[in-house]
């Protein structure tokens, strides 16, 4: 990580930063039922059901765990590129290491680099018993707020 994180206000709530995204969660999130539980540019937690997120076995669908893991690496990227930049995921990869079938699994994005240009974040999705599930990793370009607003 480099020491180019932007300061956030202080006090930045999980709700303040929702408030300030156009959409929120946004509708896939909220319909994945993910809720965050904590954020910041180095670290983002979040929880998401297996119910309604499941293929036709009955497991976790891998695809689930995707979208899990690219909200956090998202969510911690532009909180890093915030104010002056946006960003977008430009490269997603995922290791589906168990299943999962009832429950809650949580998610856990790392960053491991925090550049001008470039974030990338290693996620990792455990189940209840704290088994990984899945272990992913994203790269999110960082842009230039003023030429997308």
């Amino acid at each position: 990580m480099t020491d180019a994180t932007p300061s956030l206000p202080a006090g930045l709530s999980i709700d303040d930063f929702l408030a300030a995204m156009p959409q929120g969660m946004g509708a896939l999130n909220e319909k994945m039922g993910i809720e965050l539980l904590e954020i910041s540019p180095e670290r983002v937690v979040a929880t998401m059901p297996v119910a309604g997120n499941t293929q036709p076995y009955g497991l976790l669908h891998g695809g689930a765990s995707v979208v899990l893991a690219e909200t956090l690496g998202s969510v911690g990227s532009a909180l890093h590129a915030w104010p002056d930049k946006l960003s977008v995921g430009v490269d997603i990869n995922a290791t589906h290491h168990r299943s999962a079938t009832s429950g809650t699994v949580t998610g856990v994005a790392t960053a491991t680099h925090l550049g001008r240009s470039m974030a990338t974040y290693e996620i990792v999705i455990t189940d209840e018993n704290d088994k990984r599930v899945c272990t992913s990793r994203i790269t999110c370009a960082l842009l230039p707020a003023k030429k997308y607003t």
